[in-house]
């Protein structure tokens, strides 16, 4: 997610409830069978709408796909 977490670079996650991910939130999704580090974008009561930090939009994903949420973001070389 390139400008808010470059590519390489430490994350600390931790456990999340899906129904509790809003719109802001860098969430960890399994998505077409692999997982990806990305900014929540608009969220319903049943899905999230997933994007980068630079205005890509990936799609829409079921909020029972969301493993994970983003604590802390590591500084480069640490």
């Amino acid at each position: 997610m390139r400008g808010r977490i470059e590519d390489g670079q430490l994350v600390t996650l931790g456990p999340v409830n899906p129904d509790e991910v809003d719109t802001g939130d860098v969430v960890l999704v399994r998505w077409k069978g692999g997982v990806l580090l990305h900014l929540v974008k608009q969220a319903t009561k049943d899905r999230v709408l997933i994007g980068n930090n630079v205005g890509r939009i990936n799609g829409w994903a079921m909020r029972t796909s969301v493993v994970g949420r983003l604590i802390r973001v590591h500084p480069l070389g640490t």
